[in-house]
């Protein structure tokens, strides 16, 4: 499947992009389709556009909506810590706002971290789950270090070269990473007060405060929507070994490893992530069956 261009991906697909006021915070959401609802979380530093080349597919079973997480993309970025309570309040205050009662909920790297914090602490709002790449399991230091530092060094210099070099650390084929994307980035880097944004995105690198929400089996197991573990092979935050972790604290989750990807197997191996979210909310089975 041949990628083209944001815009190509979307241009046949029936869709929203609008602003929502989410208490107080000025939200941009993109929806398209029909059906049960879906709600998809980008990652750290990213934007809604993570999941352009998804859309079209996911929009065929789902009503899907992907959006930019408070202090992200183009949506507000009140001066306060983005901590996953935080996130997870202003995804519980989207879907309110949105009039989603309940939905299945996908999310990518951080976006994984604040769905599986909001499965646990609001669990009449989630039916499944997946967690996409969600990265660091173990809370390694040294992946917070280098998250960290290159994130802040691209929005410090939104060059084309730090840039590029923060978004081709998401791939393993660095070659699918496109001028658009890169551009894309520039500019919300490039946003008025994007660094203290960023830096309030990035207290979650910091040990003292990520030690109150660092993924353990304490609130981990409280989870008990059925959930499906999306991991790859050539991940650079979290190997397997993570997923295993997770595994044994969930009490209702499976794995699908996806081959030949990095961090982001939504945009390199699209056919294989729109099956497996078909195959897990659809279907209902197993994907790795």
């Amino acid at each position: 499947m041949t990628h083209i261009s944001i815009w190509g991906e979307l241009a046949t697909v029936e869709h929203t992009l609008r602003f929502v006021d989410v208490n107080g915070v000025r939200t941009r959401v993109l929806q398209a389709g029909a059906g049960p609802d879906l709600v998809l979380l980008h990652g750290t530093g990213g934007h809604l556009e993570a999941y352009a080349r998804d859309l079209a597919g996911l929009a065929e079973d789902f009503r899907v909506t992907a959006y930019d997480m408070i202090g992200h993309g183009w949506s507000g970025t009140p001066d306060t810590p983005y901590t996953i309570d935080v996130l997870s309040d202003h995804l519980i205050g989207l879907m309110d706002a949105l009039g989603i009662e309940r939905a299945h909920l996908s999310g990518e790297s951080l976006g994984g971290w604040v769905v599986a914090w909001t499965a646990a602490f609001h669990p009449s709002r989630v039916d499944r789950l997946v967690l996409n790449t969600p990265g660091n399991i173990a809370n390694k230091p040294e992946v917070m270090a280098r998250m960290r530092d290159s994130t802040m060094a691209a929005v410090r210099d939104p060059s084309d070269e730090t840039v590029r070099r923060r978004v081709e650390f998401l791939f393993h084929h660095k070659e699918m990473v496109t001028d658009e994307l890169v551009n894309l980035r520039r500019a919300v880097y490039r946003r008025p007060g994007f660094v203290q944004a960023m830096t309030n995105t990035l207290v979650l690198q910091d040990p003292v405060v990520r030690k109150a929400y660092a993924w353990e089996p304490g609130w981990v197991g409280k989870i008990t929507a059925p959930t499906l573990l999306l991991w790859t092979e050539h991940d650079p935050t979290g190997g397997l070994d993570e997923a295993d972790m997770l595994l044994s604290w969930l009490p209702d989750a499976r794995l699908h490893v996806i081959a030949d990807a990095g961090h982001w197997p939504q945009w390199e191996k699209v056919p294989e992530y729109l099956r497996a979210h078909h195959d897990f909310f659809v279907l209902r089975k197993d994907p790795a069956a």
